[in-house]
């Protein structure tokens, strides 16, 4: 046996019909493979000399969804959890990219951006998560963690904040650090693709006595992107060490550490004449920089230290808790354009080649520490079973950041104009200190939870409450906060693997940080119904395993937060907005041969940079046997729909399809893949956030590594 493991109510009328016909499709899909549950012992697969490549691919549970070991298919609320074998597999190097082939989540809005992961949730910007615990966010709400140290990333679609706190509406990203394991085991690899894109990574796990194991993981990259003049380097570096005092005691200490330094950092602001409209002098090289060399750069220290602790005192009684102390330190100097010069302020360019620009400096320092503690309490009185969770929380979090501005019309010719067809660089000008205060916030957040998830027969009643009180320091001005946030679902599962689910839950977000005005953030609310049906594939035969949803819901935000219209990088709240959506979504592998990811979205709402259709197929074959066994090819292709990337929902930019593909070979002790995203080059403009703000997406990439396997 050879096995290799690697491991407006018309409106709303409609849309529910359109839920329904798509749910039957989508149900109709998965009902034929449940016939294959009936097939004799001689139709299942000779699991005889194979090579097993990605045995966890399809996920069928999840700590972050209910913070317990309750299978997905038990949870009221759409939830994905994209494993470690999938990213292995098929190659995915971001947190962006692994969200490709999974409804609900666009990621990639503003082309190549080798700082941040732009992700949108349901049409809001999820908060990122390490380990459980919120990241060390500041103007953003990522961090940019590098996908290489994830074991998971637990996608959260629905708010979620009897469990997190203060979340937003549309959900949470949650990515599970890799674990010590008592087997030895660890991989060593190279890369290298477009761009110039260079890395080396490794990653070893083991014992160090009977009741000590370790874990490192670390990469090092060097590449460029699709615009001219940009050199990305980062270092990741994640150690961790577990001790098992006893079968019942063990804690986990967990860090990480990644440096990013960008020189000449550039992407986008790009006229919309010339990339999203004609412009009578063609059309703007994808790899033109409004930057200026020698000046843009980008360089971020973060780090994230702390422990996860674990006790299970018995009688049904468990204690957990987990501590993270997070610091980013952020300095950035950006020079970027600001449309074409326009001298006699007709609304029209005076030569449609010539740009104004603008520097903006911006440092930015966040730390805070986090730590969550619940008691978990099992019952069975034998028709009712219970799983009560009782928790608290505490985060302190502080961030300072000051700018600076400077552009060619204030103070007048403060900063060079560019050619966007025959630019010259390096003419000088002085770029401004960043020494204008932006925010400077202390924010202290304590929360209490409960949470019991009854079962009784093949119902599942999930009922969640919680009390924050908040703290918020912004400049000596305080404010306090206090809210109560809700979550109660109900699931029904059937012998077969269906479960249809109701869900209804209440989100509580004050905001860090102010507007141009140094005005502090209103808390946002939101609110949100959701209905669905999961199917775990648990009729089917032997060798597939399988995990689909839909799901249809409408949530209604309060204090939105959108781009200031009149100040580029600064936000206003507007009042209230209404979301409703569709998702189906299918990951299934087949005989540990055929992997498919399958996903549909729908997405009904007025805001920025929102798409109304998603759409994206991908499968993947690996041979399993005989001469030929572990060569193995994918294919992707994925569809989204025209955008208004502006608030005022005036500039549309088209659709796009785009197609993915790898090659891949695997032996015991190796591993060779070559994958292309954008396969066929396509050139898009991934959003117009207005007339002066175009970017491109990202053109086609295409990487090779070699993997050494221990």
């Amino acid at each position: 046996m050879h096995i290799n493991i690697n491991k407006n109510s018309g409106d709303s009328l409609h849309l529910k019909r359109r839920m329904l016909g798509s749910a039957a499709l989508f149900l109709a899909t998965v009902t034929p493979l449940a016939a294959g549950a009936a097939e004799s012992d001689n139709d299942k697969m000779d699991l005889e000399e194979i090579v097993v490549t990605a045995p966890e691919y399809v996920s069928m549970g999840g700590q972050s969804a209910s913070k317990s070991n309750r299978a997905l298919i038990e949870t009221p609320q759409s939830v994905t959890v994209i494993s470690r074998d999938q990213i292995d597999l098929l190659s995915w190097n971001s947190l962006q990219e692994s969200v490709r082939y999974t409804a609900g989540v666009v990621g990639e809005n503003f082309g190549p951006d080798e700082r941040y992961d732009w992700l949108t949730l349901r049409g809001f910007n999820p908060v990122q998560y390490i380990d459980g615990l919120q990241a060390p966010i500041g103007s953003v709400s990522n961090v940019g963690t590098d996908l290489y140290g994830s074991e998971t990333v637990e996608i959260l679609k629905a708010p979620s904040p009897v469990l997190y706190g203060l979340t937003p509406p549309g959900g949470i990203v949650n990515m599970t650090s890799r674990r010590p394991e008592q087997e030895f085991s660890g991989e060593a690899g190279v890369q290298y693709g477009s761009h110039d894109h260079k890395q080396i990574n490794a990653d070893f796990t083991g014992p160090l006595s009977d009741m000590v194991s370790f874990r490192v993981t670390g990469l090092y990259r060097d590449r460029g992107t699709q615009v001219d003049f940009v050199a990305s380097e980062r270092l990741y570096l994640a150690p961790a060490v577990t001790v098992d005092f006893s079968e019942d005691t063990e804690i986990t200490f967990l860090a990480y550490y990644q440096k990013d330094d960008i020189a000449n950092a550039s992407s986008g602001f790009l006229p919309a004449a010339g990339t999203h409209f004609d412009n009578p002098l063609g059309q703007i090289p994808v790899s033109f920089s409004t930057g200026e060399p020698g000046i843009n750069r980008y360089n971020r220290e973060q780090y994230g230290v702390g422990y996860d602790f674990s006790h299970n005192f018995g009688e049904g009684f468990s204690l957990e808790q987990n501590f993270k102390y997070f610091r980013a330190d952020t300095e950035q100097r950006g020079t970027y354009g600001q449309g074409y010069v326009d001298a006699d302020f007709d609304g029209v360019p005076d030569d449609y080649r010539t740009i104004n620009r603008a520097t903006f400096p911006f440092d930015e320092v966040v730390d805070s520490y986090n730590f969550d503690t619940r008691v978990t309490y099992a019952v069975d009185t034998g028709s009712i079973e219970h799983d009560i969770l009782v928790g608290f929380d505490y985060r302190r979090y502080k961030a300072i950041s000051a700018y600076g501005f400077a552009s060619s019309t204030y103070p007048a010719g403060s900063v060079p104009t560019l050619d966007v067809f025959n630019p010259v660089y390096g003419v000088p000008f002085t770029d401004p200190a960043a020494d204008i205060p932006y925010t400077d916030q202390v924010q202290k957040q304590a929360g209490i939870y409960v949470q019991d998830q009854v079962t009784i027969d093949k119902f599942v009643v999930t009922l969640s409450g919680r009390h924050d009180w908040v703290k918020t320091n912004n400049a000596g001005v305080e404010v306090n906060d206090k809210s109560f946030s809700y979550r109660a679902g109900l699931n029904y599962i059937f012998d077969n693997g269906f479960a249809p689910y109701i869900q209804a839950a209440k989100s509580f977000q004050p905001i860090s940080g102010s507007n141009f005005s140094g005005d502090a953030y209103k808390p946002s609310t939101g609110e949100q119904f959701e209905a669905g049906i999961k199917y775990d594939g648990r009729a089917l035969r032997d060798g597939i395993k399988l995990f689909a949803s839909a799901a249809f819901y409408t949530l209604k935000q309060k204090n939105v937060l959108i781009a200031d219209p009149d100040h580029l990088f600064f936000q206003i709240q507007e009042g209230e907005v209404k979301v409703e959506g569709i998702e189906l979504e299918l990951v299934t592998r087949i005989d540990e041969r055929v992997s498919i990811n399958a996903s549909y979205t729908y997405t009904d709402a007025f805001l920025p940079a929102v798409s109304k259709h998603k759409a994206s197929l991908l499968v993947d074959y690996t041979q399993q046997t005989g001469d030929l066994a572990g060569l193995g090819m994918g294919i992707g292709v994925r569809y989204i729909s025209s955008i208004f990337g502006d608030a005022a929902n005036l500039i549309r930019t088209p659709g796009v399809t785009l197609f993915d593909a790898s090659v891949h070979y695997d032996t015991e002790e190796w591993r060779f893949a070559v994958s292309a995203s954008n396969l066929f080059d396509k050139t898009y403009v991934a959003r117009c956030s207005g007339m002066e703000d175009c970017f491109y997406g990202t053109n086609r990439i295409v990487t090779g590594s070699v993997t050494r396997k221990f």
